[in-house]
């Protein structure tokens, strides 16, 4: 690009910044040196990557969604919690919220997960462990007691059985008065990243797939604020991918639903806006922010050129980041304090839109309130302490980041066209089934995870406290233990809500549901019904897996 295109940028940059509104705040440096809000090729100067880099706010958003940079509005700190009860983690919630957390993300335990009540035998042992227990409408009504899920974001990791999760938080939402056309947050609800590496589905893909469609369809009609699907990359990279699998098989997963979407009949400016995505930051400082870069580029080529969306919103690849699960360590685990504040910063850097820190604990346990306020108060420090919010991009044009930035571009095309080959009908959709059938992706992933173990196994790879710098002198931490009464509780609540519930409205409602599964109508609405009527989680799952059955994982050696 020669320097009269670059200056014509700039121009188109600086209109967006002035008329954008900006955060109160001194941006200047700690010695008190006045720094710019965005930087870029000296004036006169030809650069050929301005083509490729861009400039904040502007198509391909290499440099982020606004010309403001996180001047305008920092990403939102949201911390993942959930254990026990919805009593307890309500308190939790509270004490993140009052800590100065901007939003709350919801984890549930594995018989959520998987679609069960705490009272089915195949619970015993699993209620309240690692997230908390929802077993119908009322714990929801519990677990934002206090909290006006109008005025708060509430992002909700679970995929199987989302739905059923939905409505429930729409009937809690209800129930606190809240218009529920002014709802916003997200619900996670990608199945493909289930089948691909997470492995907690309920269904075969078709239906699950016919749940999103519904979803897309319900929000866009009446919740336009609210995010139905957060496309995840968080545990593919968690089971083992490399950073550009992690890229592309997340941004193919979102090709897919986008697809889906286009097939119901969908606009794709007015529904494309309700996708987000969820990122691992894992501990390769300078690879993780290119992944994020090169995330919003492809992200936007591919929705304007190829599925045809014509609006800047309908472009952004909004998303959401974790710092990675996967480099805590049992070992000297007060080092994992350090790996998540380099992982937060990445992500930060990166340009992401929202971020959660993992607690120091959390390889061996939930977090305890000291850890989870450590790991919050990393977020503080990195928003109010460093200077990492004045400067839209700061690392744009590093030769590093941006050669970076192009190897993983190129990576995750290549992947993308392995995917359409894959396909019997040419489109992403099908490439990622016959993927999935054919355990194309798990023997990918598996690949990638044998070979850094390998590296780990033979020191070329190094981990501190693991196979390198093994001594210490710290002590054991004390963890967060779930009593075993949270369990015989929760199940003596659940025993007590059923007998007090119309259990006719219960059975109506649930077989009005399955009439609605053997048609070709929105499921929300019924599914809805079924959940005022105080249906439980695993009733409402039983009747549809009944109806469609469950799916099995093929063998792959």
């Amino acid at each position: 690009m020669d320097s009269e295109e670059i200056a014509a940028g700039r121009s188109r940059w600086q209109q967006r910044y002035d008329a954008a509104r900006k955060r109160e705040a001194d941006f200047t440096t700690l010695s008190g040196t006045e720094v710019e809000p965005v930087y870029g090729p000296p004036e006169g100067h030809d650069d050929p990557r301005m083509e490729r880099i861009g400039w904040p706010g502007e198509f391909p958003f290499t440099r982020g969604l606004h010309a403001t940079g996180f001047r305008g509005k920092p990403w939102t700190i949201r911390q993942f919690a959930g254990f026990g009860n919805a009593e307890q983690t309500n308190e939790r919630y509270k004490m993140i919220l009052n800590g100065g957390g901007g939003g709350l993300s919801v984890a549930f335990d594995m018989p959520t997960l998987m679609g069960r009540d705490s009272d089915d035998p195949k619970a015993l042992g699993e209620v309240g462990h690692c997230g908390v227990a929802i077993d119908s409408a009322i714990d929801m009504e519990r677990l934002f007691a206090g909290i006006p899920l109008q005025d708060v974001t509430t992002s909700m990791t679970i995929s199987g059985p989302a739905v059923p999760a939905f409505v429930m938080y729409l009937v809690a939402a209800e129930r606190q008065g809240a218009d529920i056309s002014k709802l916003n947050g997200t619900l996670q609800t990608d199945i493909f990243k289930e089948y691909i590496a997470q492995k907690e589905w309920l269904f075969p893909p078709e239906p699950h797939l016919r749940l999103i469609g519904d979803l897309m369809e319900y929000c866009a009609a009446g919740i336009p604020a609210y995010k139905p699907l957060s496309v995840s990359g968080y545990h593919i990279r968690e089971a083992g991918s490399t950073a550009g699998q992690e890229l592309a098989y997340t941004l193919a997963d979102g090709f897919g639903y986008v697809e889906l979407g286009l097939d119901r009949g969908l606009d794709v400016d007015v529904f494309a806006p309700g996708l987000s995505f969820f990122f691992d930051s894992h501990l390769d400082f300078f690879e993780e922010i290119a992944k994020f870069r090169a995330s919003r580029r492809i992200w936007a080529r591919w929705m304007r050129d190829v599925y045809g969306a014509k609006t800047d919103k309908a472009q952004w690849l909004r998303f959401h980041t974790q710092t990675a699960g996967v480099s805590l360590t049992a070992q000297q685990p007060t080092l994992n304090v350090v790996r998540t504040a380099v992982e937060a910063l990445a992500a930060v850097l990166g340009g992401t839109n929202s971020l959660h820190t993992n607690a120091l604990d959390e390889t061996l346990a939930l977090p305890t309130d000291q850890s989870a306020e450590i790991a919050l108060r990393t977020q503080s420090v990195l928003m109010e302490e460093i200077g990492v919010t004045n400067v839209a991009d700061p690392l744009g044009g590093s030769w590093y980041v941006e050669a970076l930035t192009d190897k993983i571009e190129a990576e995750a095309e290549e992947i993308f066209a392995r995917i359409k080959e894959m396909s019997p009908d040419g489109t992403m959709t099908g490439g990622i089934l016959r993927g999935i059938e054919d355990g194309w992706f798990m023997a990918e992933i598996a690949d990638a995870a044998f070979e850094y173990q390998q590296k780990l196994e033979k020191g070329e790879k190094k981990i501190v406290g693991v196979n390198t710098h093994t001594d210490t002198v710290s002590g054991g931490l004390e963890i967060l233990r779930v009593s075993h009464e949270v369990e015989i509780e929760q199940c003596r609540a659940l025993a007590a809500r059923k007998s007090g519930r119309d259990e006719d409205l219960v059975r109506r409602t649930l077989a009005a549901l399955v009439d609605a599964a053997r048609g070709t109508g929105n499921l929300i609405e019924p599914m809805l019904e079924a959940a005022r009527a105080e249906a439980t989680m695993g009733e409402i799952c039983h009747v549809l897996r009944d109806e469609w059955g469950e799916y099995r994982e093929p063998a792959r050696f």
